[in-house]
């Protein structure tokens, strides 16, 4: 088969020139800070505050890590973090699926009065203060579930997943009630296998909201024990305070202003390893099910 060049206009060539000069700005953008961080979480106090960034391998080290994994903090905060990202994800797919789902079908009774009170709530909510005395009458202030279930299930998730499910065949289901199935059947043996794209795009927005999230860890929870990465990391950069099992309880002042700024950069880096490693994985579904989900 020969191959056909195709000609390109000067407009063409121009605009392609265009893209290629903000992609690649875009790329520095994003990629510049990233290295700024990570080289910044292996230099050495010293040459990081007298010198600056340095690309000699005598300056680095791996002391910000070390002292952050000898401290118990932070390693708690981010397994509490996993949890909560964990468990909000598996609760926020889980709920949207179903209800986008039965959204889905032509003959569910009530299914336009449903939608309007669903689509109400995008734009009136109670607001903070009455939402934090329902956790608190619930019983769930200072627990893992004040993080995991308020917020977990939002409509725009639902409609995405609806808009998803509507677009997949009929026939696909017709095909299940000729031979039997029942609904749940053709639900767990047709429609899921074939909602992977959905799915992972729903579980990956669900984990990185809650992954990031701090504000509602800091209304909601008392203990410091049960303190998310995020809210530690927020005491670190914004406010300044390192715990003191990071630079040993006895040591001055000058040894904390010394470390503070490496023990910073290593968090940083540790926080954002979850999403680095994760979103590789979700890649191949994520721009199919945002497309599919969104465009009919």
């Amino acid at each position: 088969m020969n191959n056909k060049l195709i000609n390109n206009s000067k407009t063409d060539k121009l605009l392609l020139l265009i893209n290629k000069i903000l992609l690649s700005i875009t790329v520095l953008i994003v990629t510049i800070p990233l290295l700024y961080v990570l080289l910044g979480s292996f230099l050495q106090p010293d040459i990081l505050l007298t010198k600056g960034f340095s690309f000699d391998p005598k300056h680095w080290t791996v002391e910000g890590y070390v002292r952050i994994f000898n401290d118990g903090s932070i390693m708690r905060g981010f397994l509490n973090s996993i949890l909560y990202a964990t468990g909000f994800t598996l609760v926020s797919v889980g709920f949207t699926i179903l209800a986008g789902y039965s959204l889905s079908v032509d003959n569910l009774a009530g299914k336009r009065i449903i939608m309007i009170y669903f689509l109400i709530t995008m734009f009136f909510n109670g607001g903070m203060v009455p939402t934090y005395l329902l956790v608190k009458d619930i019983g769930l202030l200072n627990s893992p579930w004040a993080i995991i279930l308020p917020g977990a299930v939002t409509v725009w998730n639902i409609i995405l997943a609806r808009t998803y499910f509507k677009g997949l065949p009929n026939e696909l289901k017709e095909a299940g009630r000729i031979d039997g199935a029942s609904d749940a059947r053709i639900f767990l043996s047709i429609i899921l296998p074939l909602s992977k794209p959905i799915i992972f795009v729903l579980a990956l927005y669900s984990f990185i909201g809650q992954w990031n999230a701090y504000f509602e860890a800091m209304i909601y929870l008392e203990d410091r024990s049960l303190y998310p990465l995020q809210l530690i990391l927020r005491d670190i950069l914004i406010q300044n305070e390192v715990e003191p099992g990071m630079i040993g309880d006895q040591m001055a002042r000058a040894e904390l202003q010394r470390v503070a700024e490496m023990i910073k950069y290593s968090a940083i880096v540790i926080a954002s390893l979850p999403l680095i490693i994760m979103y590789p994985f979700f890649q191949k579904y994520f721009e199919k099910g945002v497309m599919v989900g969104s465009l009919k």
